[in-house]
Formats: structure tokens, sequence, C-alpha cells
């Protein structure tokens, strides 16, 4: 609202230009001697004393007594003044008591709109029922302008309840345009899945959509993936005379990409075409995108030649999807040539080739890009190229190089950030350089910056892998009393920590303390807990937590399931192990070698070879491929149970299976060799591994040496 010297001057304005209208009789005086006083000074109606005196401060009471009274025409001019709320009601109230006195829907739909713009909803809706009773003449256009209101308030849902109310309260039939405006805020009020149902109730009271129509409940049907009702739709335009246009086709171009439907995406764009419709270079990146996103990259460099004989030129994101995602696959020496070609080079560009070089080792050329491209050509490196720089020493481990960067940084102008310093951080913690990253945080704390939520777990992960469980714990203080809230990789960690020092009671308290700040467990908490619990042989706290693991609806994983049955086969219940490897396949985890070997190697522990290979059959019939691990526990069972020759022919399939022997199947079947006297069979194995590139072992000698040293002290006992 405006100041009250400003509203003055409206006031006066406005009731100056109604008085020469010549239905507006009013008087600026009380008495008629003041006003004949008035007119002996030659002041007239409008003098400019008595405006001041009767309106500053505004007196709505007196005004109300000067005024004999008011038409519709003149009450809309008066609403259209910036007062607030409460007079315009008074002015509105009072006009409508006049005696044959009717407001007109000019006056309404004014006031109205000033409710609206005040979110007096509850006013609006006593209104309308009251221009009902009056039997007023309802327009369209003002409950556009009230659905427009709740739109802005925040509120999508009244805003349709309006639309519905248009005809079944007060008998004005909505149009398209009603529908259009009603489908606009629901988009906008992210109330995506009750559009579509605005649109059928459309159809159904017969009122024919416009494109528009269409575009929004396209749109709004991709924003919630049900992609193929937004094309069905399209289909359905030209049954209601509509023809699509550009948006509508960009809209479904970019929900099908973006569903890695690009194949139908294509088909659009062509169409597109043959309905004469212009896509903008928008429409091809998103194609382009969902190309590369299927490693279709091939593809996506055609349709950008396709793009400049159309004559339509590609932008920097055109080629900065194309790079990302040579260099993603690797291919960063193209993605360098594509560099050169690009109209319009950025930092987007050129920290997106770094990176590439950066992710493939190749620190040199990164180091390149950045001092004779990107300087020599006036781009400045900012703190996300050396960034990319920085994380991709630290995964290499040259921290100290790392290091060097950030010194580099600073001395060009460009501060570094609490990534850089966190992601240095991370890297010392990993490599246990503890020291380091303390120093680090120092340097941090210097430049006013802090630590978050990464920076912490990187300290109390690296703290706790080392058994430092205490100064894991005062850091985790620290981070409490700093306002950063622990989160599940914190408390993961901490629980790792109280296993790898066997406190288990300190870790099951850790683990009950999560819950009490909020933190739900997942799968890496309980298996930590159960494979340190099984390790202890204390099975049934294992299966405690298994338990509470499910009633807490955390899946079982192929690491639960392993540490599980591993402890079973250990205690001998292989059968029982076996059970549990049924339970996993029939709730669809599936097994992976370490699974297969620990099952074998089970029977084979308790002398059933037999079960062990058949269990083989069933597991390669099911997409198994065993590994050297797996033959090696069937040919040290088969060994075991005397059956040699067995042992023997497995190991001649191991060529036909693709699979290498190694030091461990070679020294198996030399040692039984000899413990069944077979001496010339092992050394024939023996000499034909070492022809095929075995290289024998400390345990390989000590078994031929002591077998052969032990047959010539019995030849040379016979002999005497």
């Amino acid at each position: 609202m405006l100041k009250r010297s400003k509203l003055l001057i409206h006031i006066r304005e406005e009731l100056g230009s109604l008085n020469r209208n010549p239905t507006f009789a009013f008087c600026t005086c009380v008495t008629d001697d003041k006003c004949d006083n008035a007119k002996a000074r030659g002041d007239g109606f409008e003098s400019e004393n008595e405006w001041e005196r009767l309106l500053k401060p505004f007196d709505f009471k007196q005004l109300q007594r000067s005024l004999n009274k008011i038409t519709p025409y003149q009450l809309n001019k008066l609403l259209a003044l910036p007062l607030d709320v409460p007079t315009s009601m008074e002015l509105f109230q009072w006009a409508g008591s006049q005696t044959s006195y009717c407001h007109s829907f000019d006056v309404y739909y004014t006031l109205i709109d000033k409710l609206g713009a005040a979110k007096e909803f509850n006013i609006i809706d006593r209104l309308l029922l009251q221009m009902k009773d009056e039997g007023a003449v309802f327009k369209e256009s003002l409950f556009i302008m009230i659905m427009r209101h709740y739109g802005r308030a925040g509120l999508p849902g009244k805003a349709t309840r309006i639309l519905f109310d248009m005809w079944n309260t007060f008998s004005c039939e909505p149009t398209f345009k009603s529908y259009n405006q009603a489908l606009d805020i629901l988009l906008d009020g992210n109330c995506p899945k009750v559009a579509p149902n605005v649109f059928y109730e459309m159809l159904g009271k017969g009122i024919s959509p416009s494109v528009f129509t269409f575009a929004r409940v396209i749109q709004a049907f991709c924003i919630v993936n049900e992609v193929d009702s937004a094309c069905s739709l399209l289909r359905d335009m030209t049954k209601h005379g509509c023809v699509p246009n550009s948006v509508i086709y960009q809209i479904l171009i970019h929900a099908l990409s973006k569903s890695n439907r690009v194949n139908d995406a294509l088909k659009l764009l062509e169409e597109m075409f043959l309905m004469g419709c212009i896509p903008d270079v928008n429409t091809f990146n998103d194609i382009i995108h969902g190309l590369c996103r299927a490693d279709r990259i091939h593809e996506a460099a055609k349709l950008v030649d396709r793009m400049l004989l159309r004559g339509f030129t590609p932008d920097a994101i055109t080629y900065g999807i194309l790079m990302h995602a040579l260099c993603r696959t690797g291919r960063v020496d193209e993605a360098r040539v594509l560099l050169n070609k690009a109209p319009e080079q950025n930092n987007v560009l050129f920290n997106t080739l770094i990176n590439g070089y950066v992710t493939k080792g190749r620190f040199d050329e990164a180091k390149a890009i950045l001092n004779e491209n990107m300087l020599i050509k006036g781009y400045q490196p900012d703190v996300y190229t050396y960034n990319i720089l920085i994380r991709g020493l630290c995964k290499k481990g040259i921290l100290s190089s790392a290091h060097e960067v950030v010194n580099e940084m600073s001395s060009r102008g460009c501060q570094p950030n609490a990534t850089t310093y966190i992601t240095l951080i991370d890297g010392f913690s990993k490599a246990g350089r503890l020291q380091e990253a303390y120093d680090l945080v120092t340097e941090m704390s210097a430049k006013s910056l802090s630590l978050n939520i990464v920076g912490y777990n990187s300290f109390i992960s690296a703290l706790s892998k080392q058994g430092m469980i205490q100064q894991a714990l005062e850091i985790f203080g620290d981070m409490s009393s700093n306002g950063c809230k622990p989160d599940i990789f914190t408390f993961n960690a901490l629980i790792l920590g109280f296993c790898k020092i066997d406190k288990m009671d300190e870790a099951l308290g850790m683990y009950q303390n999560m819950f009490l700040e909020g933190v739900i467990a997942n799968t890496v908490t309980y298996n930590t807990l159960i494979h340190a619990f099984l390790k202890k042989g204390k099975t049934q706290e294992a299966l405690k937590l298994v338990n509470d693991m499910l009633l807490r609806g955390c899946p079982l994983d192929e690491i639960t399931y392993n540490v599980l049955i591993k402890a079973l086969c250990n205690d001998g219940a292989v059968e029982r192990a076996l059970g549990l490897f049924e339970e996993m396949m029939g709730k669809g985890t599936k097994p992976n070698h370490v699974t297969c070997n620990i099952l074998i190697n089970g029977f084979c522990r308790i002398g059933k070879v037999q079960n062990a290979l058949e269990l083989l059959r069933d597991l390669v019939h099911r997409g198994l491929t065993p590994d050297i691990v797996t033959y090696n526990s069937l040919i040290n069972g088969l060994c075991n149970n005397g059956r040699i020759r067995e042992a023997q022919n497995l190991f001649e399939k191991l060529e036909l299976e693709g699979v290498c022997p190694d030091t461990i199947t070679y020294n198996t079947l030399i040692c039984s060799y000899c413990k069944m006297r077979m001496l010339d069979d092992a050394y024939t194995l023996f000499t034909r591994g070492i022809a095929v590139g075995f290289i024998p072992n400390n345990v390989t000698w000590y078994i031929l040496v002591r077998n052969f040293v032990r047959k010539s002290y019995e030849s040379v006992t016979t002999l005497t």
C-alpha cells in the first residue's frame, strides 16, 4: 500500500475526476455555511486545504458523511486505489447499504482481485456466494483470476476446486481457457499427477482442448514417467483438430531421451521435420545425450554432422556432452580433437578434458591442457580445475604432488575451497598419514574453512581401521559439537573400529546409539557385527542380529549369506549351509564364486566329495563359472579320498575349461602322487608344469626332495 501522503494524492485525483461525472454528487463540507464560505473564497469543491483536512489523516467516517450517494462505477475507481483490505471492505459494505444500489461485476472483480493478492480466500468465498444470492452474472475471467491467485499462493488444489465449482455452484460454463489455467497451476505447483484428471474432465464436458492444453498434459505425463501415455496423446491431437507444434515434440523427445528410449526420440525428430516443426539446439542435445548414455557415441557424432548440414549450430553443451562421453569411455585423445572444433571453448570443456586425462592416469597431459591450452588462450583455471587434478593424484596415491597443486593454485590467485582440503584429507587419511591430515585441518581453520561430514568420516574411518578407536571417538565428539550430524558412514566406521579391537559390547552400544540419533542401520552395519561375532565363534549372537536385520526390513546380501554359510561349514553343518544357500537363491540374491567355493570346500572337508561334484554340476547349470579355487578344493578332496586318477582327470579338464592351474594345484597333485609312491608321475607332472610356466615354490621343492631322498634311502637300505 502507498504511504499516507501518496494515498491523499491518489484519492484526491480519483475523486476529482469522479466529480466531473454528473452522476456523482458530493460535498466536501459538513455544513452549508462552511460550503458558502469556501465558495466565497473561490476555492470551489476541490479546495486543497479542505481535502487535506478531510483526508490527512484519512478519516473514512468523515468521508462517508461527506458523500450523499456513490455509483458502482465510482466505487470501482475507489477500490482500485491502493487502500488496505479493511478500508476497501468498509467502502464496499457502505456502498452496498445504499438504497436502490447494486454492486456491478466490475466492483466484485476489482475487490476480489485485491483480496486474492492479500490471500484473503475466505472472504472471496463469501463474496462469490453473495454474488450468487444477488443474481449477478458470472464471467469466466473472474474465476481465472481467482485461480491465478490460488496458484501464486501455492494452493493448486484450491484452484482446481474453483474450476469445478464454476458450473456446479455458480452456473458459469468454463472454456478451454479455464482448463488451461488450471493445468498451468497444477504443473507449476508440482501436482502433475492431477493434470490428466482435469484434462479428461474437460473432454467429458465436451470442451475442445487447444494445442497448449495438449502440451501441458503431455508434459505432466512425462514428469511422472508415463511417456507412453504422453506419446498416445500426441496421436490423439488430430482427432480434436489440433496440430502438434515444436514445443510438444521437444517435450516428448526430452522425455524419451531421458528414459533411454533414444530410438523413439530419433523417430520423433524425423516426424518433427516432416510436420514442418523446427527443433532447437536443445532438442538435438537431448538426443545426443541419450545416444552417449547408451555408448552410441559414433551415432551421436553423426547427429552433430546432420545438425551442421541442416543449418543448426551446435553449442558448447553439444560438444561438452560428446567430450564427456568420449572421456568416460577412455577416448580422451578424440575428445581433445573435438575440443578444437568447438565454436566457443569454456572452462567446463577444459575441465571435462582434464578430468578425462586424470582418470586415465595421464597427469602430464592433463597439466599440459591447463598450461598450454587454457592459460595461453586466456582462460583462467578455476577451483574445479584444480580439484580435478588433486582428486586424481590422491586416487593414485601421489599425495605430495596433490599437496603441491594447492600451493600452485594459491599462487595463481585461485583460492582452495573446503572440497580441495577435504579431498586431500581423505587421501592422506586412507594412506594412514594422519599427522599430515591433521596439519591440513589446521590449514583449513586458518582460512576459515570447516570440515564437513566427508572430512570427519575420512578421519574416523582411518583411525578406526588402525585400531585407534579412542582418537576416533574424540573426532566423533568434535564433529557433534561443531554441528555436523553423524551419518551411517560415521557409525559404521566406529562399529568396525570396536570390532577390530574385540570390544563387541561397545560395538553393540554404538549400534543401539545409531537409532537414538535417527540413523538407520544398513547391510554394512549388520555384516560388520555378524562377521565379528562369527569370527569369535558366537553363532547365536550372530543369528540374533540376522533376525534383527530382517525385522527392520534390511535385506541380507551375498556377503551376509557367505559369512553365515562359511560359519556353518566350519562347524561341519554343511547340509544347513546348503539350505541357507537355497534360501539365498530363492530370495533372488545371486551367489558368487565365494559362495560356491565355501560350499564345495565344506563338502570336501567332511569327505563328501561326490556331493561337492554334484553341487558343482548344479552351479554350472545355473550359470556360475567355477574358478581355480573351486577346482583346487575338488582335487584336494578327491586326493584325500584316494581317488587320485579322478583328480588327475579333473586336472586335465582345466585347460578345456579355460582355467589355469596354480601352484596349489600342482603341489596338491605332486604331494598325492608322492604319498602313493607314484614318484615318476610326480616328476612327470612337475616337468610338464615347468614347461607351461609353472614356477615351483618352497613347498614344491620340499615335497619332491623329501620324497626322492626317502626313496634313495629306502633303496640303499634294501641293497644292504
